[in-house]
């Protein structure tokens, strides 16, 4: 007698959709460092659009095969927020990089390239989540978790500063405007890979 595991397949292809997006996300991330590095060169911005578009084919799959699939490896729920984090990981990539390409001589002497560093950090130990999904190690994806807190209190942080410096210097309006908006988009981005490793915790908390 066939099981319906048979019939229907394991589900374990989630595993390798899931890993695709994490790693479109790590990509877009690590583009946006580039364009953001003392020696940016042109073609950053079209990696992180290769990335987005990585990123766009591997959520649309997660999203069919959900619709296609009778069993998977988690649960659908966890399954869907954790798409929905990565990709919003690749869009806050993109979101800066499109409006950093029109505003960057307004934002001349401005360095984000150490706050886009830590992005491209979490993005990586969020790919390392998502990789550990199969196993399910508690202690490992525990690690990696405290890994993420660290980095978003670390950018929460930095951010506070920034409004600090805000209401105690003298600022033009326009460049206040746009540091604040792009500080924040940054912080988003990690906001998200805090997002999509709480995710992750909480299916190996579950399946502990």
């Amino acid at each position: 007698m066939f099981s319906l595991q048979t019939i229907f397949g394991s589900g374990k292809q989630f595993y390798a959709l899931l890993e695709d997006a994490a790693v479109a996300a790590h990509e877009s991330a690590e583009a946006l460092h580039e364009i953001l590095s003392p020696k940016a060169e042109a073609t950053g911005l079209e990696a992180i659009k290769l990335a987005r578009q990585r990123q766009r084919e591997a959520t649309g799959k997660i999203s069919q095969a959900l619709v296609d699939s009778f069993i998977t490896p988690i649960e659908r729920e966890d399954i869907e927020e954790l798409r929905v984090a990565l990709y919003k990981i690749s869009k806050q990539a993109e979101r800066f990089a499109d409006r950093y390409a029109f505003a960057a001589p307004k934002l001349e002497g401005v360095d984000f390239a150490p706050r886009a560093a830590m992005l491209v950090k979490a993005t990586g130990i969020v790919l390392d989540m998502v990789r550990e999904l199969p196993r399910l190690r508690l202690e490992t994806i525990k690690s990696l978790e405290d890994q993420l807190h660290a980095i978003e209190t670390e950018a929460d942080r930095l951010l506070l500063e920034l409004y600090r410096e805000f209401y105690a210097g003298d600022l033009d309006a326009v460049r206040m405007f746009l540091l604040k908006e792009f500080f924040e988009i940054l912080e988003k981005a990690i906001d998200r890979c805090r997002d999509a490793g709480a995710v992750v915790y909480q299916v190996a908390l579950k399946n502990s």
